[in-house]
């Protein structure tokens, strides 16, 4: 590059200057941006044009304590560990024995009969011929810490104290338990314990193994044309429901409760 300007310069009647070697770099450098920015600028209709829409959220459902219904929310914030809105975040509550093991609905089915209301920072519950439970969304952290057990595998626990125990125990009627709450410092479960052939190794707090669910309006029709009796999506207990998409176009979710 310096020789060449020389020569020019020499052509047009003026003392040649050599130029700095920097000088030529910091021009190739520029040059290079330049060039860059005109291929991304370039590229980038051709991205936008790549998208397309394959479904619209039709509902957002957060179930806060395993196994009891979902709480319907407009909006959510979708974390590495599921949907939360505030302090309320999906299945970070939990029914254990006094051993520490899970109950769910495959144990209680009377726990599906528990609605959630979120309100004021507080979980609100209700249920039959029960008078309503209010508890914080949030635990001393000087309640002590239960060592739980879902599907094989350790897990922590906060004790949301003796009126919630006594509130579920009262419900269920059959032995005495306990409310549990995670902590997001505590350690979550790894999915890929649970199932060896996920892609991703999720990590959870109390779902039966991954983060988030998610299910089709349309696969819900297409079940409900081979069935006696018809099924809701709640009994699904997904956390998103999409319209405008296929049957069974979420095959990859993996199931939750």
């Amino acid at each position: 590059m310096g020789a060449s300007s020389s020569s020019t310069l020499a052509r047009l009647g003026l003392p040649a200057r050599p130029w700095p070697r920097w000088l030529g770099v910091a021009a190739l450098g520029l040059a290079a941006v330049a060039l860059g920015t005109v291929a991304w600028r370039r590229a980038w209709p051709r991205r936008r044009r790549r998208l397309q829409q394959v479904g619209t959220v039709a509902k957002l459902w957060i179930y806060p304590v395993k196994s009891c219904k979902g709480v319907p929310v407009s909006e959510a914030e979708c974390t590495a560990m599921g949907l939360r809105i505030g302090n309320l975040r999906d299945r970070f509550w939990l029914v254990i024995k006094e051993d520490g093991h899970m109950v769910t609905a495959r144990q209680e089915p009377r726990l599906v009969l528990v609605s959630i209301t979120y309100e004021n920072n507080c979980l609100i519950f209700r249920a039959p011929d029960m008078d309503q439970l209010v508890l914080p969304s949030k635990q001393p952290s000087s309640n002590k810490l239960h060592n739980c057990r879902i599907f094989g595998l350790d897990i922590k626990g906060r004790d949301c104290g003796n009126e919630a125990a006594k509130w579920f125990t009262n419900f269920l009627k059959t032995e005495a338990y306990r409310l549990v709450q995670f902590e997001t410092n505590m350690k979550g479960r790894t999915s890929r314990k649970l199932v060896p052939t996920l892609d991703q190794n999720y990590q959870v707090a109390y779902p039966d193994c991954c983060p988030l669910l998610i299910m089709t309006d349309a696969s819900l029709v297409d079940l409900n044309t081979r069935m006696e009796k018809k099924m809701k999506m709640e009994n699904f207990r997904p956390n998103i429901v999409v319209t405008g998409c296929d049957a069974f176009e979420e095959a990859s979710a993996t199931r939750r409760d």
